[in-house]
């Protein structure tokens, strides 16, 4: 992965995964926050065989990347999570952990050194399995009910500029007014489970992170608008 932004590969083998279900393709990338205190506790539970979770990579802070489970198996990393109506998220899906302790912890910014690893990283991953951008995912996506990250403060429009996901850009034809059937009804169409708690604020943590309310509002609604009306859903 030379001039990816990848400064080091290491691998660090977890033996927690297992195969993909019969008939499952990869056709989603998974970004996380580790959400430990370091590196080295989250490194400890990874390759922990008796915590039965795993990744398949992990972006330290400085850039390093370690390598955990080869990407032809099912690491354990999305746990309960649906996408577009459909379960067992770690059967379709590679998981990238990036290391921040979260909010937990003391939630921070994405150092620049560890967003060029983690961009050279996932543009690798998106090419090798054909994944569109409408399928890079935060776990807070998949998991709405459950989980928060990677969080507000992940640059998802860099990695949206370099073609890894999407950032919504609403135009007029997004303008409008609504009501809840019509907000449940896009998320449900982008791939969300709207019935889920907390769904609409997993929507603002990725695409409108300025707007933490959980509630509807007319800029969250315009940009769910367009990511539907880009992708065709």
């Amino acid at each position: 992965m030379t001039g990816s932004g990848v400064t080091r590969i290491l691998d660090l083998p977890s033996p927690n995964h297992g195969p993909r279900a019969d008939g499952a393709r990869v056709e989603l990338l998974i970004l996380h926050y580790t959400g430990m205190p370091t590196v080295r506790h989250a490194l400890d539970r990874l390759c922990d065989p008796a915590a039965q979770v795993s990744a398949h990579y992990t972006v330290d802070e400085d850039g390093t990347v370690y390598a955990h489970v080869p990407e032809e198996r099912r690491a354990w990393h999305a746990g309960v999570s649906s996408w577009r109506g459909q379960a067992d998220v770690n059967s379709r899906s590679i998981g990238v952990e990036i290391v921040n302790p979260g909010h937990e912890f003391g939630y921070r910014p994405f150092p620049a050194a560890q967003m060029d690893a983690v961009e050279g990283l996932c543009r690798a991953i998106v090419a090798r399995h054909g994944i569109r951008p409408a399928d890079v995912l935060g776990h807070s996506d998949v998991a709405p009910a459950r989980k928060e990250d990677p969080g507000e403060l992940f640059d998802w429009p860099r990695l949206a500029r370099a073609g890894i996901g999407l950032w919504p850009e609403p135009t007029a034809a997004d303008d409008g007014p609504f009501d809840d059937a019509e907000v449940r009804s896009l998320l449900a169409r982008y791939g969300y489970d709207a019935e889920a708690p907390r769904a609409l604020l997993s929507f603002q943590r990725h695409f409108h992170p300025e707007a933490l309310t959980g509630a509807a509002d007319a800029e969250t609604v315009r940009r769910l608008r367009a990511l539907v009306r880009v992708t065709g859903r």
